[in-house]
């Protein structure tokens, strides 16, 4: 099968024998694919090595061969966002969780459309951890497993005023003990998750109360196995205090 001038971001790339990369691809149309790029290095292959690296938004043309296609072509679409600091790990970790749990040759259009929505918010600092949030909302729909954020797992409505912990299948369970205050302090509050439905960015508090439970649930889509960045965003909380992932 071929696969002609097909919108894609770039995941992932690294160095194959000599002078080949294997990259990993977010397609619009196929899903993620792995690429067999021949032939990337040499002083007239510099514009296809730029157009392979992560975060480029790219079109290519490729021919499927098992589970690598083979790479024809990639060009460039636009200037890969230029990120330092927090905003290079969360790069680097929203990389990981499509390629953790996006599965290959698996059509996901509207993941393919948030990747590049979360894309251009990464260098704003101050929506940082908004973005982040958003996007993991965005890939949990896309992946069929996103909640109803107004309604709670007992079918009553989200309770502003209330606790909720993230049941990675039943949906937000709310807190009906006030007896342990460690506990609520990790629970998501009810204007955070109305807010996530709506899409309207909360305050500061509300919205530090989602990173948490998201990341629980991510965790048990990912089979109980963190993520790279994750470690990587915890070493940085404990030298320069909190981030975004």
């Amino acid at each position: 099968m071929r696969i002609d001038d097909e919108p894609a971001y770039v995941l992932h790339a690294r160095p194959w024998r000599e002078t080949s990369l294997l990259v990993e691809a977010l397609t619009r149309e196929h899903g993620r694919i792995g690429l067999l790029a021949r032939g990337v290095h040499g002083p007239k292959k510099q514009a296809l090595r730029a157009a392979l690296q992560p975060l480029q938004s790219i079109r290519l043309d490729a021919a499927m061969a098992g589970e690598l296609a083979q790479l024809r072509r990639a060009e460039s679409q636009d200037a890969a966002p230029r990120l330092h600091g927090q905003a290079m790990l969360a790069a680097f970790y929203i990389n990981e969780l499509v390629l953790r749990l996006a599965p290959r040759h698996d059509p996901l259009p509207e993941l393919h459309h948030a990747y590049g929505q979360v894309r251009g918010r990464l260098a704003d600092a101050d929506g940082l951890a908004w973005a982040l949030r958003r996007f993991e909302r965005d890939l949990l729909d896309a992946l069929g497993f996103g909640f109803d954020w107004t309604s709670a797992a007992d079918g009553q409505p989200i309770d502003p005023a209330a606790r909720y912990r993230l049941d990675p299948q039943e949906g937000p369970l709310r807190l009906l003990s006030e007896r342990n205050a460690a506990e609520r302090r990790g629970l998501a509050t009810g204007v955070a998750l109305l807010a996530l439905g709506e899409d309207r960015m909360p305050g500061a508090a509300d919205l530090a109360s989602l990173r948490p439970q998201m990341r629980a649930v991510l965790l048990h889509h990912l089979g109980g196995r963190g993520l790279k960045s994750w470690e990587m965003l915890g070493d940085l909380a404990r030298g320069n205090g909190p981030v975004p992932g």
